[in-house]
């Protein structure tokens, strides 16, 4: 194994040039570590989903606010 130290730009430079077969073997690999959401993390979510559900007439459409925003 051969280590270097890169730069992010870098990295995505090197990604870039793999084949898609190994881009897919590379997120396989990155993705197979047991990544687990905080139980307190989620409840977080669930009671922002409960509130934004109770609250519809509250929310607006993302794109509608961006060409506001951009405007």
């Amino acid at each position: 194994m051969i280590a270097a130290e890169l730069s992010f730009t870098q990295l995505l430079d090197a990604v870039r040039k793999l084949s898609p077969s190994e881009k897919l073997e590379l997120n396989e690999m990155i993705w197979k570590e047991d990544i687990s959401i905080p139980v307190e993390h989620q409840k977080l979510v669930y009671e922002r989903i409960k509130t934004a559900r109770s609250n519809s007439q509250v929310l607006h459409d993302w794109d509608a606010v961006s060409k506001k925003l951009n405007s």
